[in-house]
């Protein structure tokens, strides 16, 4: 390509390099140019190397820029093809996406409602724990109360009859007492030493 550009310089300069005649700005030219057939054959030479070198290189360009345009609209498709083959991909994964969101959805509200039940139930049992402990805790702090109670009851009537006793015994009352108990004791001991 490069020769070709110099050999096509070469021939537009050696036109202009060829001997003129001077015009005096004044003179008129009523004749022909003298040197018109050659200025035509040089031009005719310039134009048959420029249409030779144009000729010779232009058209592998064009192929080869055609080659490339052809293989890069190949590739085009090619990357083309592989987007829509991935867009299909994204598209069957989102469609199963859809399915599994949908499927997880439902297990989470499956375990969910079980979880909530076995609250419940866990709830109703520990409740039920709870009164079955409160009526057991009632009962014996009945029992405890009621104990107390008689425990209070009796020392209450236990001095109610030491203070009527009290009241009630004399001196003489009491060595009757005294006198009555020791007259049983000889009685029942006398029996037992005699056998």
């Amino acid at each position: 390509m490069r020769g070709a550009l110099v050999i096509a310089l070469g021939l537009a300069f050696a036109s202009y390099a060829l001997p003129q005649e001077p015009r005096a700005a004044t003179e008129k030219v009523e004749q022909g140019d003298p040197w018109i057939w050659w200025k035509w054959a040089n031009f005719a030479i310039l134009a048959a190397g420029l249409g030779y070198l144009i000729g010779k290189n232009v058209p592998p360009l064009f192929h080869r820029q055609s080659d490339d345009i052809h293989s890069a609209m190949a590739e085009a498709a090619k990357i083309k093809q592989e987007a829509a083959d991935y867009a299909q991909g994204v598209e069957a994964r989102l469609t199963t996406l859809q399915g599994e969101i949908q499927k997880l959805r439902e297990e989470a509200h499956t375990e969910m409602m079980a979880e909530s039940e076995r609250i419940r139930s866990d709830t109703e049992h520990h409740v039920q724990r709870i009164r079955e402990q409160s009526t057991q805790e009632m009962e014996l702090m009945t029992r405890a109360a009621k104990d107390e109670l008689r425990k209070y009851a009796t020392e209450l009537a236990i001095r109610l009859a030491e203070e009527r006793i009290r009241f009630r015994m004399t001196p003489e009352r009491q060595d009757g007492l005294v006198n009555g108990f020791l007259h049983d004791l000889e009685e029942r001991v006398s029996p037992q030493a005699a056998n």
